[in-house]
């Protein structure tokens, strides 16, 4: 921590030609070629050589760097490439190519890691699968035993592999595949069924998986969101983080608050370290104490790259601490370096591991010279760390991250700055009702509630952050987008020396601003006056909202497949009030997002049609209206509603048999949409959910009036929509809300023809974003806010 203007700190870099040989071998040799590390290896050994040769005349400092130099390229000559040949050569992977099955028993070596999945017809947003990494023990195929020792990762069902722990032995059999990564992983194996055969796992393990899970029992006392997020933040668990959360942190650049690093062991050894200086204890026992709340924490965090190197680098400098040596963090990050990637070559190509390495070498070298020169300029020296800490960790990791997502935060300085105050004693509270749970419940319930405040802000600070106006740029993804993201940033920081080139820096993102963002960013022009009608871009689902005429009132129709993007387009109308919100059928594309619309609003009630499937959906509305405290309406055909601008009237469904919904395989909860048809000030509007063929034929047959002015079409544009059908609605609009890239060939390709042979304008969410309809002298006109 930087407490004043502080002279330069020497720093120590003889392991760094060590640390890089290592990376690199390990790194080629996953990425090109398996026999890259031995050529990386000989060439380290032959500069080594010559370095000793040339020392030892004169004698220098560097002798040690030579030598260590030395013994990484002898480890990626022997060793390391020894396991790299054996990995290319293991008949796992020659049996993957093939897509044999095969019968395992492996040893699981990290923590289930879930796969969420978006909600969509009567499949429930979240995780399906989970990806388990393990090394194989024994192996058959078709009754031969294949002679393997290498690593696979399973995919296999969430439900029933969720609960396995690192260090248990299990038995599965699923199909091979080749391997997605670049590491030293031999197959991919798929699994359907559960494990077999598990043994039981170490008691450090049982007893680490033990505290993680009565932590997250005790964070049920929080609100859902902050209940997800303390685990993260603490053991770097998100298995309860919701895919809104983890997105919005994502484009806010706070996702490393939810990957245990250095700073988690910055914390959590700083807090033991404080408490035994307090306690007046002597610098050896210290180490020794602060050494084992050390292991004993990354036990509990599990065996993730980002955790090991922080685990190891915070030993290392723990040693130093106990030999009474202030040594320099740079040697400590090096030597951490040497130990992992001879340990696991693997780290070598972990995004995780690298942005860890890279994060904390730009806090030692650059962060310090930064507050130093802004303290110089007279900023007080709390704020000029504040500030020169994100900043240097934003710069030197952005070309990793850059690379990595496709995408640059432009807030995530910002957003950091306003994070790190909360960070450290949501981590000490944290950690402490973590241990405290496991032994009394209610204590660490009490504990937890201490972290609650610093989680929320964090939540606030995410979400405030990712709705910034072009808070994520979009960048060239891979090797080359880093490259270009890296060039940017030196040129930058060289700019920044120089005060001509400041100037013309600044001059130059001026322009930026006034001739790329776009125009509704500067002076927003959304929503337009006027409004009756928006088709909200939430994805693959549907959400409308109407306006009642009254100030920020609107009625919702559907909301779409998750929370987060209902909730931003709420906010952009300026609709703080929603009377009613109308779930035309229960699947998880219309129902989603349905908590997201009580954030910051009040809402009147919520209502639905006579279908009750599928069941875990029917228990979260009423789950919601009761959390909430607003009635759940059940709309029957015939039912009018009035509000001053705006009139609905419900045209079906019939009412739907118990029977029926039983046996539905989702076109039966289609078919069972409310149907609406509404008057607005731009139009009449046929709002028609998912019905398909069945559902518009019985519309149909009952001579029910369809046309209406402006069509939301049904089931996103799906080719189960009658000609005859759309021609009765014969609609001057016709809005698609759909969601770009989907799986399921919405729209369709015919019905869009049909509806404009009918004479409709075709307005879609996937490429025109939110749309308004707007009354205009000649009838409704569409109002495109753009992607």
């Amino acid at each position: 921590m930087i407490t004043g203007v502080e002279p330069v700190v020497r720093h120590d870099f003889r392991l760094v030609p060590a640390a890089l040989s290592l990376w690199l071998g390990a790194l080629l040799g996953l990425l090109w070629m398996w026999w890259m590390p031995a050529v990386c290896g000989a060439a380290a050994v032959v500069v080594s050589v010559l370095l000793l040769i040339r020392l030892r005349r004169g004698g220098s400092r560097w002798w040690a760097g030579a030598v260590a130099l030395l013994v990484a390229g002898l480890l990626l000559t022997g060793p390391l490439a020894l396991r790299f040949g054996r990995a290319e050569h293991d008949p796992l992977r020659a049996l993957a190519d093939q897509g044999r099955e095969v019968a395992l028993r492996m040893l699981v070596t990290e923590r289930p890691k879930p796969i969420r999945s978006a909600g969509y017809a009567d499949q429930q947003a979240g995780p399906r699968s989970v990806v388990v990494a393990g090394e194989v023990l024994h192996a058959e195929q078709d009754g031969r035993a294949v002679l393997t020792s290498g690593r696979v990762v399973l995919l296999a069902p969430f439900a029933s592999w969720n609960g396995i722990v690192p260090g248990q032995e299990v038995m599965a059999t699923g199909e091979l595949a080749p391997p997605r990564d670049a590491d030293l992983t031999v197959a991919a194996v798929y699994v359907r069924g559960p494990p077999s055969g598990a043994t039981v796992a170490p008691w450090w393990q049982r007893a680490a998986e033990s505290m993680r899970a009565a932590l997250r029992r005790a964070c049920a006392v929080l609100p859902e969101e902050q209940a997800g997020l303390v685990p993260g933040l603490v053991v770097g668990d998100t298995s309860g983080l919701s895919e809104r959360l983890d997105r919005e942190f994502t484009d806010a650049g706070l996702t490393h608050l939810m990957a245990v690093s250095g700073s988690n062991v910055a914390i959590v050894c700083g807090a033991v370290l404080l408490l035994l200086r307090l306690l007046r204890a002597g610098p050896r026992l210290s180490a020794v104490l602060a050494g084992v709340a050390l292991a004993g924490f990354v036990i509990l965090a599990g065996g993730e790259p980002s955790v090991l190197r922080a685990g190891v680098m915070g030993g290392i400098a723990l040693l130093a601490l106990a030999l009474g040596r202030q040594r320099s963090v740079v040697p400590a990050l090096a030597g951490a370096v040497c130990v992992l990637v001879a340990w696991d070559p693997a780290m070598a190509v972990s995004f995780g591991f690298a942005l860890s390495v890279i994060a904390t070498a730009g806090l030692v070298l650059l962060a310090p010279r930064w507050a130093e020169v802004l303290q110089r300029r007279g900023l007080p020296p709390g704020f000029a760390e504040g500030l020169a800490v994100p900043a240097a960790a934003f710069v030197v990791t952005a070309p990793v991250v850059a690379g990595m997502a496709g995408q640059l935060s432009i807030v995530s300085v910002a957003a950091n700055v306003l994070a790190a105050p909360v960070v450290a004693p949501a981590t000490v509270f944290g950690v402490l009702a973590t241990v405290v749970a496991g032994v009394w419940p209610t204590g660490g319930e009490l504990v937890v509630r201490l972290a609650g405040p610093e989680a929320g802000w964090l939540i606030l600070v995410a979400r405030r952050a990712s709705e910034v106006p072009g808070a994520v740029l979009p960048w060239p993804g891979g090797w080359w987008g880093g490259a270009l993201a890296l060039a940017v940033a030196v040129a930058v920081v060289l700019a920044l020396r120089r005060r001509r080139l400041r100037v013309l820096l600044a001059l130059v993102l001026a322009g930026v601003l006034l001739l790329v963002v776009p125009g509704r960013v500067i002076t927003p022009g959304w929503p337009p006056p006027g409004w009756a009608v928006v088709a909200c871009d939430v994805g693959q689902g549907d959400s409308l909202v109407l306006a009642t005429g009254e100030p920020k009132r609107a009625i919702v129709v559907d909301t779409g497949p998750e929370p987060g993007p209902v909730d931003r387009c709420l906010d952009r109308l300026g609709v703080d009030r929603v009377p009613l919100v109308v779930l035309s059928h229960l699947h998880a594309d219309h129902i989603g997002g349905l908590e997201s619309v009580f954030e910051g609003r009040a809402v009147g009630g919520i209502a639905v049609g006579p279908g009750r499937r599928p069941d875990w959906a029917w228990r979260q509305a009423g789950q919601i209206a009761a959390r909430h405290g607003v009635p759940l309406l059940e709309l029957e055909a015939g039912r009018r509603l009035e509000w001053p601008s705006l009139s609905l009237e419900v045209l079906g469904p019939a009412f739907v048999s118990e029977e029926e919904d039983d046996n539905d395989d989702g076109t039966q909860i289609n078919n069972s949409s409310v149907v609406l048809r509404a008057r607005t000030p731009a139009g009449s509007v046929l709002l028609t959910g998912d019905v398909e063929l069945a559902a518009q034929s019985d519309l149909l047959a009952a001579g029910a009036d369809l046309h209406a002015d402006i069509l939301k079409v049904p089931h996103h544009g799906s080719r189960f929509s009658l000609p005859q059908f759309l021609a009765a609605v014969s609609a001057r609009l016709a809005l698609v809300s759909v969601g770009s890239g989907n799986r399921y060939g919405h729209p369709n390709r015919t019905t869009l023809d049909t509806l404009t042979a009918d004479g409709a304008l075709v307005a879609r969410t996937d490429t025109d974003g939110d749309t308004a309809v707007i009354p205009d002298q000649t009838g409704p006109a569409l109002v495109r806010r753009g992607k």
